[in-house]
């Protein structure tokens, strides 16, 4: 097969497809934040863990099938900003929820969900819900937003499909903050729309971590045809900034 044929095949793909593809992903190379106060498991809880294992089924989780790395930042703190390891599931061809983790080692805390929406759907829902999402053009163009471990091929086809997409995430546990327990309330964030917003240094040191290259990425993606913001998307550049107001904010300060 020519790289032509391959890239035209992997067009083809439609979502399940591609998310298919996503099943043997790289991991274990990204620890968590923190670590989470306790005592150590005890033998009769990991006798307990390994049982239900065995016995017990779990199709929401064996689901999430795909996982995607990018970065995210507070809305209405655009310096504060952190990696997110997204765990994906994908519910038809306009629906992926994803669940989204500190680290891809087995001890990740989960930081909160993601739900991704086509554009036709983004575009049915009403003014002040559209503020609560975000575009993923620039995610995408930028090299920043990638799925590690799959074939370049795919990846791209896979990034075809995203470059058109809108995201609503909230965070639960904010360990990029250092918290050792999931502290206050739930935060809506925000994905990056335009070059110098994400600090470059937290860029690199994903990019060695995972031994890949955004830069590259994003001249690879150059054919990836960038579509216009969707009216009400990113609301926080026109100043219309969304965010539950923390009772114990100064506990922990953004």
């Amino acid at each position: 097969m020519t790289p032509t044929q391959a890239t035209r095949m992997a067009k083809s793909f439609s979502w399940a497809a591609t998310f298919t593809l996503l099943g043997a992903c790289a991991g274990n190379d990204s620890p968590s934040n923190v670590v989470a106060p306790g005592k150590p498991t005890m033998p009769s809880t990991r006798t307990l863990d390994t049982g239900a294992a065995m016995l017990q089924s779990r199709p929401p989780v064996d689901a999430l099938n795909a996982y995607l790395d990018g970065f995210h930042f507070y809305n209405g703190h655009p310096d504060v900003q952190m990696e997110a390891h997204h765990y994906c599931a994908i519910l038809n061809e306009e629906v992926i929820q994803c669940v989204i983790y500190d680290g891809n080692r087995k001890d990740a805390k989960l930081m909160g969900v993601e739900y991704i929406i086509s554009e036709p759907l983004f575009n049915t829902l009403p003014a002040p819900e559209k503020a609560l999402w975000h575009s993923h053009v620039h995610e995408v163009k930028s090299g920043q937003l990638v799925a590690p471990g799959i074939p370049e091929v795919a990846e791209h086809a896979l990034m075809e499909k995203l470059v058109h997409t809108y995201g609503k995430t909230w965070h639960t546990w904010h360990t990029d903050l250092d918290k050792r327990l999931p502290l206050g309330v739930p935060q809506l964030m925000m994905g990056f729309t335009a070059e110098g917003q994400a600090d470059p240094r937290m860029v690199a040191e994903r990019d060695q971590r995972m031994r890949i290259d955004s830069a590259e990425k994003k001249q690879a993606r150059a054919d990836i045809i960038a579509p216009p913001i969707a009216p009400g998307a990113d609301a926080w550049r026109q100043g219309d900034v969304i965010q539950i107001i923390d009772p114990t904010l100064k506990a922990h300060q953004h």
